[in-house]
């Protein structure tokens, strides 16, 4: 099976500098209070709980963090209403970019994405101007130290995986449908293969190469800024060669 593995480069390196930052306790707080408001606090019946929980597990949050995370989000009838919003636009070099934000308050989190976009001499565009060129996938990321390529494929494809890719040095990429991220997840695990992540993903059809120095300053700016946006809980884009200056 074949597939393209630039996102997992620059999804995995992004997710790093999420946690260097202390931005993901906040983020995965976020989710959190949404899923249990949406399903209720019991992962065993609420299966997108238990994806964000092992995503948070995934990315260092201690137990005790999940916990209080949990009991504040379930006792929690008052506090803030966030709502999922979706943001589109181009960044420089028409680079494709997707932004997906947890908010309270639209028209704050509305100007601030503008501005980003505006910033890096960008635009936001209308609903449905970039997404077309992503698809939402389930991606899970296996290590590959000490395990078999064979092992690994078929326990993820007789769970249910789309595709298995093996063009990286470090992992194995399986992607799946969205819905079915949880039991292929579940199924690697329970087969005691490493997971570096696993979570559903806006992956692009096509890539932009930036090759202008200032494109590539301002690309990365833009990313920056998204990022340390608590609202904003991951960005997406189709910048080809991002994993040559992502730290």
């Amino acid at each position: 099976m074949s597939g393209h593995s630039k996102w997992s480069t620059i999804k995995r390196k992004k997710g790093a500098n999420d946690a260097a930052r202390a931005k993901v306790f906040t983020k995965i707080g976020r989710e959190l209070a949404v899923a249990v408001k949406n399903g209720g606090a019991d992962p065993a019946v609420n299966t997108r709980l238990k994806d964000i929980i092992a995503k948070a597990k995934q990315n260092n949050v201690p137990n005790d963090n999940i916990e209080r995370m949990l009991k504040k989000a379930a006792g929690d009838s008052a506090g803030a209403n966030y709502e999922e919003v979706i943001y589109e636009g181009y960044g420089p070099g028409g680079v494709a970019v997707v932004v997906e934000a947890l908010t309270d308050n639209r028209n704050r989190t509305a100007g601030e994405v503008r501005h980003y976009f505006d910033k890096a001499g960008g635009n936001m565009g209308a609903q449905g101007s970039v997404l077309f060129m992503f698809s939402k996938q389930g991606i899970i990321l296996v290590e590959k130290d000490g395990a078999d390529e064979d092992a690994v494929m078929e326990a993820a494809l007789e769970a249910g995986a789309a595709d298995f890719i093996d063009d990286d040095e470090d992992y194995f990429e399986i992607r799946t449908e969205p819905g079915d991220l949880g039991t292929v997840r579940e199924a690697l695990e329970k087969a005691s293969f490493n997971i570096a992540s696993a979570e559903s993903a806006y992956v692009p059809a096509t890539y932009t190469r930036l090759d202008n120095e200032t494109d590539i300053q301002k690309m990365s700016r833009m990313i920056e800024m998204f990022e340390d946006n608590d609202d904003v809980q991951d960005i997406w884009h189709n910048w080809e060669n991002a994993g040559d200056f992502d730290d």
